[in-house]
């Protein structure tokens, strides 16, 4: 009954990762830019004399649904939208470069730019910063020009650059921290061609009646593997009582 017991602990491991996948999906539902994570079960055969007698499942592969989110119109001068497959560089809490499509900027008290969440935007020279202004945009290729306090509104100046990347051709990964970094390291080079839309922002590309079917498959799975669990340890017991029996 060991084989029983060993498939069914992973299949439940298996059932857990997904539950968890999807509750992580629900939660960032709202969030502008998230990519919903998807997953899918690795299976080892199990052979013996040459010939295969059973699966077992020894893994979860998690990856990242790029689909497009739908896109609204907010208004905010520092809200972007990146067209196509284009990526916004960041910095991320251990300094290293990575990416998101999350264009929901904002401008902190020292005047450091960051999205949403607050991590730094990374511009063609590290960390922008900008400088008390009276009025900001971005254009369509990435290029942040403010009216600085109390100039000349003819006048804006060109601050810096948001660094726009594509990631066709190159495989990418998504970290804990939910943002994308290049696999195995390294970063990606800047794409001129990469355009945003300013005034707008897109949203979460989660399907939450998707990922709602997806929780309680996932229960449903959990549940069943238990009973097989206790199933086994039922016939465990029996044989058991059957050793016990007087000759």
């Amino acid at each position: 009954m060991n084989g029983i017991v060993q498939s069914s602990v992973a299949a439940l491991r298996a059932a857990m990762n997904r539950q968890a996948m999807t509750a992580n999906n629900l939660a960032n539902a709202n969030t502008a830019g998230f990519r919903a994570d998807v997953s899918a079960n690795q299976s080892t055969f199990l052979q013996a004399g040459g010939q295969v007698f059973g699966a077992r499942v020894t893994g979860t592969i998690v990856d990242s649904n790029m689909a497009p989110g739908a896109m609204t119109q907010t208004g905010r001068d520092l809200d972007v939208a990146l067209s196509g497959s284009a990526l916004l560089t960041v910095q991320a809490r251990n300094g290293d470069e990575a990416y998101t499509r999350r264009g929901d900027m904002m401008v902190t008290d020292s005047g450091l730019l960051v999205t949403g969440d607050g991590t730094p935007v990374l511009g063609e020279g590290g960390p922008i910063t900008l400088p008390s202004y009276d009025s900001v945009r971005v254009d369509a290729d990435g290029a942040i020009w403010i009216v600085p306090a109390g100039g000349d509104a003819d006048n804006p100046t060109q601050v810096d650059r948001l660094k726009l990347v594509d990631p066709t051709g190159s495989q990418i990964v998504k970290g804990l921290d939910g943002l994308f970094r290049v696999r195995g390291g390294g970063a990606l080079p800047q794409d001129p061609e990469a355009r945003v839309t300013a005034g707008s922002l897109e949203q979460s590309n989660v399907n939450t009646t998707q990922a709602l079917v997806d929780m309680i498959e996932a229960s449903r799975a959990w549940d069943t593997q238990i009973k097989l669990v206790e199933s086994a340890r039922e016939l465990d017991t029996s044989a058991a009582d059957l050793m016990r029996l007087p000759s």
